[in-house]
């Protein structure tokens, strides 16, 4: 007969093992979720770079293009920061698998998230751009040279999820490139990168990569000849996968193939990275790198250099991380004076109200004990005369050392709190000084329409007609945009931000 110990020794283990399928299953099951998110926000991308696609193809008015070349750069450039997501997700699956199987079974460490603790999100919010330029004295003071202008606009990315800035006309009139979007990334991690890259278009040509080979091509064949001219055009002109046509040459990031559409199209002008150290709740500067060369049609003289306000609000300063009924020992009184509250724990403090009710009433709390990075917490010993375990947190008013007592109403409750602790002072530890203060950040204002040019006319009935039923019904004979498009281009800038 088996001893009644390993009989239940026998059946913990067997609960275990269950508990770590049980676990396996959902994570998974959240996991096939993420993939089918991803995947439908690749294809949404898809379909809105389709429509910029026909937008500019369509587009007779030179601000119009600029704006649908923008779309299309910004289009292409999420949907390869997704498609990026997605394989690191595919990646950690499979070496998951490969991980369990190397080790012949489950652990306990495999299911519960206290053995692998994580910190909480955050939001990060970059605000104010400022891109000083340094024209030459000849072109800013004096005036003289020819007026050179370029469309420009920020794409700002922290892993798959990427944000556009306005377009903004830049000519020597401009001492600064000033972007006055405020974007928020609303789930980032203490160990984000902020990807910052400046594009430019030339506004006086054509705006393709090529346009100087093929004008010099232009005036080649025809001294040599209609046939061996088309030969040398095919040579020089750029392809949809050109280094030219994607973005520009060095340092440019890998993009999607952009269509071979005549129009404006934009290079890559300058880029930086700013991560958790960058974080302050101030304006500052930082280092900027710069691509390309004056010989480049989008070339603009900057600095070196971006100013901005990079702030950080974790989860854990704005969010209720623990909430619930305590009992606290009142200080500099007896074993038996004891307060009933309702505890909060947010941001650095425990804040202990009377009642609930008076927190959802937004009423002061009766008191507030600090929870920062010099505060100590431990479990003391279970007293026989009370119920449950204690809880002292201990911190330093005025050089000296003041402890407050608390109580929870169960063992299971302390150990919940305590676990509240620890997640509170882990995260602070890898928020560091976002966890200082709360920094403040404004809400984004309401994306702009798209731009309409009172003179020119809005990009609606600036488009032609049909040529033939060919193009699927894209556009109706009335010059108006079809319902497919208006969706499509109300669609992009209701979800950019």
């Amino acid at each position: 007969m088996m001893p009644m110990d390993n009989k239940y020794a026998n059946m913990e283990e067997k609960l275990r093992i269950l508990e770590d399928l049980n676990m396996m299953y959902i994570r998974q099951i959240a996991l096939s979720l993420q993939d089918s998110d991803i995947q439908k926000k690749i294809d949404h991308e898809i379909r809105m770079r389709e429509g910029a696609c026909k937008l500019l193809a369509a587009c007779s008015q030179r601000d119009q293009a600029l704006e649908a070349a923008k779309s299309l750069q910004t289009c292409s450039a999420r949907i390869m920061a997704l498609m990026s997501e997605l394989q690191r997700m595919k990646e950690a699956q499979v070496m998951q698998r490969v991980a369990r199987r190397s080790e012949g079974g489950l652990r306990s460490s495999d299911a519960g998230p206290m053995d692998d603790r994580q910190p909480c999100k955050g939001r990060v919010a970059i605000s104010d751009l400022r891109i000083p330029l340094m024209w030459k004295d000849t072109e800013y003071f004096k005036n003289k040279g020819e007026l050179h202008r370029c469309a420009v606009f920020c794409l700002l990315q922290i892993g798959g999820e990427i944000f556009d800035t306005d377009m903004v006309m830049v000519d020597r009139t401009l001492t600064d490139i000033c972007f006055e979007n405020t974007v928020v990334f609303s789930e980032a991690s203490p160990g984000f990168e902020l990807r910052v890259e400046l594009y430019s278009c030339c506004s006086e040509d054509d705006g393709s990569a090529g346009s100087a080979p093929r004008k010099l091509a232009s005036k080649l064949s025809s001294s040599l000849g209609r046939s061996a001219g088309k030969k040398l055009r095919t040579t020089l002109e750029p392809g949809a996968c050109s280094p030219l046509s994607n973005g520009g040459g060095g340092g440019a990031p890998l993009l999607l193939p952009v269509p071979s559409i005549p129009g404006p199209k934009y290079h890559l002008l300058a880029h930086t990275t700013l991560a958790q150290a960058h974080v302050q709740d101030s304006f500052r500067t930082h280092d900027l790198s710069i691509s390309g060369n004056e010989e480049c049609s989008y070339w603009l003289p900057l600095y070196g250099s971006v100013c901005c306000r990079l702030a950080a609000q974790p989860h854990c300063m704005t969010k209720q991380m623990m909430s619930g009924s305590l009992r606290v020992k009142q200080l500099g009184g007896d074993s038996q004076s004891w307060t009933n509250v309702y505890g909060v724990l947010k941001g650095t403090n425990l804040f202990c109200y009377h009642r609930q009710e008076d927190m959802e009433a937004n009423v002061e709390p009766a008191f507030t004990i600090a929870i920062n990075k010099e505060t100590r917490i431990r479990a003391s010993e279970k007293d026989p005369q009370r119920t449950a375990q204690s809880i002292c947190i201990s911190n330093q008013y005025g050089g000296e050392d003041v402890t407050h007592t608390l109580e929870a109403d169960s063992r299971e409750d302390t150990h919940r709190w305590m676990e509240a602790f620890w997640q509170q002072f882990y995260d602070m530890s890898q928020w560091k000084q976002c966890c200082d203060d709360l920094m403040k950040i404004e809400l984004p204002s309401p994306r702009k329409p798209a731009p309409v040019l009172p003179k020119q006319g809005s990009l609606y009935h600036e488009m032609a007609p049909l040529p033939s039923p060919s193009c699927e019904g894209l556009l109706l004979q009335d010059n108006a945009v079809s319902a497919e498009i208006r969706a499509l281009l109300s669609s992009y800038y209701n979800d950019s931000y």
